[in-house]
């Protein structure tokens, strides 16, 4: 407790303070929460110890405010630990955990509008649809004109002409106040069978300990580790604790709350990013006042102002997801296992693919290693097979009956074959291309021309349905031309997207119900929801998707998967590649024969020999991560080594190249640890703005955040500079 007139050290959320010195005018702990101003702007603070500016008296400013609200000891540990680890400042760690500006206003008074369900005669938009979705995904609660742009991603023009046609009708404006105080019970309706029962069991008694751990619950796809994880969440919530149950996208909750609700009579609380700015409030207090201790979200959940936090469930843990990567970085797994340690209460991660950190960890002793083997309810696991495509070329074929010219093709024989017989069966079938778009290539014929992203060193995709050019970077759009705008040339299209697989499945399979499945069609959880529903009720034949297909989701009467090119990510420059191909696909291959009809798996590949490939064929996945590890371990790479990116961006690039000159010139030199760079980045500008790297490297006991601090601290960054600082990176673009 600080007494009144005490000088204390108040942090506050911005990305570059460690707190400012104030006087207290009441009595106050250590944690509260304070009202401040910081060159006559209001913050929110935090009261983070006692002051050690050692400014004169007469200088430092008073406390305008003490709240009632406060942050434990353990979550004041975390943020500095959090701030020491990833190199963000303090205050940028708080504030992920303030992101809710008006959580300590009273509630204003705004205009809603409510969508009109008994509309007609108004035609149903893409646009409009996302509105729809952004209200569904709000259960229906009527939402202002800025939460509607925000969460649906339209612009203003759209709001009004709905407002304008009745779609939207204005209702008194008042401010709502949402409860989310469910109470649970467990339902008792899942019997476990042996395999989860024994680790249930071993989760539960770590529960039961109030004690730190970490168990990595390890299970095939299908294995049921929803349910073992659930029977640890109730042991935690029927003793009076909290539950944080993380996701690695809020497109994975689709049939997890309806699962949810089964076992518990009640929804979860779900919390991510498209929640309006009320839900968001009443979640965030609900949270801090210790009224919802049962939560379903993704990675910024970890930061709401948990009461008596005690488990984390960590589903898909290997997902690249968790990693945070534009308002500061940091890995979502590795920050919940940090908050746990110094809180001591136990984390739960699961998955079908551990990442190879988490399965070093097992291998060190560090974490337990809950296995389980077979499928729930005795489904089969699929056959997976590679199609050679040196021998099974993709053929040509026409995009309309009357067309005479032909088109390169995607699909070999052997794969159009297994489709067809599926579909004879009346079961469904699942494509799956990590590319979005209809074509990644537009190139002129005669002069070589590519269509390139003016604020971009990348290449334009054409969309079909939209019938323009997008930038997969910065999201610019412009149209396609009719010819080459260097020679007047034609223009080609190469490669294949997903709105190009699904045009030769129509052309050889005609009248056959398909569907996309992307960040461009499942824009929101309603979405998806649709196309779950209709996957379920038989009303697709083909779905044809990116990597938003390999998460969790589960049709009994999908049969085949065909992976259209396997070899995609096998060749990349990450040291990662090989994990994240074998995650993918693995992942992938799970979503076949879920039910009680065996399922199958056809790769294309160019590469059938490949380990990766090899591994999942033969299901060895145990072989491919110990060989896997073997070749990290001898280069000292993550989890055996430690890498620290530094990025620098700036709009002019002469100033960009002098500045890392210099940053490289006093770049220290200590035995054991590499700084490498400068180099121009992958993608070498985004956004107009001009990027380079630099790569410090060293063992795995290697201390190099404080050498990097010191580092970076000898150089001053010209006006408009930006450093960004990446510990053990994800993404090396």
């Amino acid at each position: 407790m600080f007494n009144s007139g005490t000088i204390v050290k108040v942090l506050i959320p911005n990305i570059i303070n460690s707190g400012y010195d104030y006087r207290l005018p009441v009595d106050a702990e250590l944690g509260t929460f304070v009202r401040v101003t910081v060159m006559n702007r209001p913050y929110i603070g935090v009261i983070f110890g006692i002051g050690t500016s050692g400014l004169p008296s007469e200088k430092i400013k008073n406390v305008q405010s003490v709240l009632k609200w406060k942050l434990s000891v353990s979550d004041l540990q975390w943020i500095q630990k959090m701030s020491e680890w990833t190199l963000m400042a303090p205050g940028a760690v708080l504030r992920l955990i303030l992101n809710v500006p008006d959580a300590f206003d009273t509630p204003r008074m705004e205009q809603l509008y409510a969508y009109n369900f008994d509309v007609d005669n108004v035609k149903m938009t893409q646009s409009r649809q996302m509105v729809v979705d952004a209200f569904e995904l709000n259960d229906n609660e009527p939402m202002s004109i800025s939460d509607i742009q925000n969460i649906a991603r339209v612009g203003p023009s759209v709001v009004k002409t709905m407002i304008a046609n009745g779609m939207l009708t204005p209702i008194n404006s008042r401010p709502i106040i949402q409860s989310y105080a469910y109470e649970y019970r467990d339902m008792a309706n899942i019997e476990l069978n042996s395999e989860q029962r024994a680790a249930a069991d071993a989760i539960m008694r770590d529960v039961d300990a109030a004690e730190f751990s970490v168990n990595l619950l390890d299970g095939i796809t299908g294995s049921g580790k929803t349910q073992v994880y659930f029977d640890a969440a109730w042991r935690a919530y029927s003793a009076g604790r909290a539950v944080l149950l993380m996701m690695p996208e809020i497109a994975l909750t689709t049939q997890f709350i309806q699962r949810f609700e089964s076992r518990f009579g009640a929804p979860p609380v779900v919390w991510h990013s498209n929640l309006t700015a009320a839900h968001r409030r009443d979640i965030w207090r609900g949270v801090i006042n210790g009224e919802i201790r049962m939560l379903v979200g993704t990675r910024s959940a970890l930061f709401l102002p948990w009461q008596n936090l005690g488990l984390i469930i960590i589903d898909e843990e290997h997902d690249y997801s968790y990693k945070q990567e534009d308002m500061g970085n940091y890995h979502g797994r590795d920050m919940a296992i940090l908050r746990a340690k110094l809180s001591n209460f136990p984390v739960v991660l699961a998955s079908a693919t551990p990442s190879e950190e988490t399965m070093n960890n097992v291998e060190m002793g560090r974490y337990g290693h809950l296995v389980l083997r077979s499928r729930y309810g005795g489904a089969q696991l699929p056959t997976i097979e590679t199609i050679d495509l040196r021998e099974n070329r993709p053929t040509e074929y026409r995009a309309n009956a009357d067309d005479t010219d032909m088109r390169m093709g995607a699909l070999s024989q052997p794969l159009c074959d297994a489709i067809g017989e599926t579909l004879s069966n009346n079961h469904q079938v699942m494509l799956f291309i990590n590319r979005r778009g209809f074509a990644p290539i537009v190139q002129c014929q005669r002069c070589g021309w590519v269509a390139m992203c003016p604020d971009c060193s990348a290449g334009m995709t054409y969309h079909k349905k939209l019938g323009k050019l997008l930038c997969h970077i910065c999201g610019r759009m412009v149209p396609l031309p009719k010819n080459c705008p260097d020679c007047g040339g034609d223009i080609s299209m190469r490669g294949a997207g997903l709105e190009k697989i699904e045009e030769e499945i129509i052309a050889r399979f005609p009248n056959v119900r398909t569907a996309l499945v992307s960040s461009d069609t499942m824009i929101s959880r309603g979405a998806l929801e649709r196309l779950v529903a209709k996957m379920e009720s038989g009303e697709l034949d083909v779905v044809i998707g990116t990597q938003i297909l390999a998460k969790g989701h589960h049709f009994p009467n999908l049969t085949l998967v065909g992976v259209v090119d396997a070899d995609m990510g096998l060749f990349g420059t990450d040291f990662r590649c090989a994990e994240h191909t074998f995650q993918q696909l693995f992942q992938v291959a799970g979503r076949a024969g879920r039910g009680q009809i065996p399922g199958r798996v056809l790769l294309q590949t160019y590469q059938p020999a490949h380990p990766v490939l090899t591994a999942i064929c033969n299901g060895d996945r145990d072989s491919f991560l110990k060989s896997d590890m073997a070749a990290r371990r001898a280069a000292k790479m993550p989890p055996f080594g430690q890498l620290i990116a530094i990025i620098i961006e700036c709009p002019k690039e002469n100033v960009l190249k002098q500045f890392c000159e210099h940053l490289a010139s006093v770049a220290p030199n200590i035995n054991g640890v590499r700084i490498m760079g400068p180099v121009m980045a992958q993608i070498y500008q985004i956004r107009t703005m001009y990027r380079m790297r630099f790569l410090v490297a060293g063992d795995a006991r290697a201390a190099l955040q404080p050498i990097v601090k010191l580092w970076l601290a000898r150089v001053r960054p010209p006006a408009n500079t930006r450093i960004k600082i990446d510990v053990n990176p994800m993404n090396f673009m």
